[in-house]
């Protein structure tokens, strides 16, 4: 029975060695893997201080087309909506009273001289008579007085010709400017005159001007960077966004700034001229503005989705040498597109979290998949 019990111990002792052997395989084929995480590199790259606003399109000419005398719409020369260059006809009202008006001013202007020339024989006339003692002076005299109201009479319808003249002119009205006409108020056979408002309205296309609100800190700051900059230029470069989120593909260049605040808002206006090759940009309209506010330069930059926040601050985790997660503070700068430029907390080359951030913790060891940056 001794040998018996001291079997039965050994084959004991086997089955635990043989659990125990099982559980630890089975343990380490239940272990978890380290958890998959996204990394991109940090880069350094160029950036461009910039600062968003909100502004509005303006033509840089527009003009009010009116009547300048009275008449009757004969003609109208335009398609709505067509470019127009300088000098081209868009109305023309009734010329038969103008021109009459014209004729009668020659008639009177002819008549005005035909007078003078009679005045002035009948002065020398005078004189002549008067040298020999057969005319009294005071006759002379009123000759020479007739004779200069003849002159006048000349001068005076002169004048009334050359208003016939222009008033006939006013009968054809073109275009003062280079640009695109609107809508025409009246069609023809409609009697217009001044006070009968604008006919059409022209605005300019190419170039045309953006107009935003600055507040005064970014004008303090304005001018701080122009007096230190090397070539003391006054003028900045501006990028527009349109409405349907595109980037207008023509940078602009500001060319003024207003002389007084708006009280209503405590900003200051700001003017730039843009391209508009492609009528891309209408008057009126409201557009996004970025202006650039300095030079190029140097600077970190990570993606935006790599940047979280806590209570602390913004952080970011960074994946070391080893495959260990870092916690590590940054400080931040402006945005460029889907990155933001890091200015402290961070080195070029080093991996930051940006997909799967919340599968880890600070310390943990990871797999990481390196994806390249923007």
């Amino acid at each position: 029975m001794p040998g018996r019990k001291s079997s039965l111990g050994w084959k004991s002792a086997i089955c635990a060695l043989s659990f125990t052997a099982a559980c630890g395989v089975a343990a380490a084929q239940t272990a978890a893997p380290p958890p998959a995480v996204s990394v991109t590199p940090v880069v350094s790259r160029q950036v461009t201080e910039t600062g968003d606003y909100i502004g509005r399109v303006t033509a840089i000419d527009k003009v009010d087309i009116v009547a300048r005398v009275p008449g009757f719409i004969e003609e109208r020369k335009f398609t709505e909506g067509q470019q127009v260059k300088k000098g081209d006809l868009l109305f023309r009202i009734e010329q038969a009273t103008y021109k009459a008006a014209v004729e009668q001013a020659r008639a009177t202007l002819a008549r005005a001289k035909a007078t003078e020339v009679n005045a002035k024989l009948q002065l020398e006339r005078g004189k002549e008579l008067l040298r020999n003692q057969n005319i009294p002076q005071a006759t002379v005299d009123q000759r020479a007085a007739d004779e200069a109201a003849a002159q006048a009479g000349v001068m005076e319808a002169q004048a009334l010709l050359d208003q016939a003249e222009i008033n006939l002119g006013y009968t054809e009205i073109r275009s003062p400017i280079n640009g695109r006409i609107g809508l025409a108020t009246f069609t023809e056979g409609n009697l217009v005159q001044p006070s009968s408002g604008k006919l059409a309205t022209i605005v300019s296309q190419d170039p045309i001007y953006v107009i935003f609100q600055v507040s005064q800190r970014n004008i303090l700051d304005y001018r701080r960077r122009v007096a230190e900059a090397p070539d003391k230029n006054a003028h900045v470069t501006i990028h527009i966004k349109l409405p349907n989120g595109n980037v207008y593909p023509h940078p602009g260049l500001s060319n003024f700034l207003d002389v007084q605040v708006d009280t209503t808002t405590d900003t200051v206006a700001v003017r730039a001229q843009v391209p508009n090759p492609e009528g891309l940009l209408i008057a009126g309209g409201v557009v996004g503005v970025t202006v650039e506010r300095g030079a190029p330069r140097l600077a970190l930059t990570v993606p935006q989705s790599a940047v979280l926040l806590d209570q602390a601050g913004r952080y970011v985790l960074v994946v070391d040498a080893v495959k260990k997660v870092e916690q590590r503070r940054v400080t931040t700068g402006v945005e460029q597109g889907r990155d933001v430029v890091v200015t402290e907390g961070l080195k070029e080359g080093e991996l930051v979290i940006v997909e799967g951030v919340q599968k880890v913790r600070p310390g943990q060891v990871v797999t990481a998949n390196v994806v390249p940056g923007n």
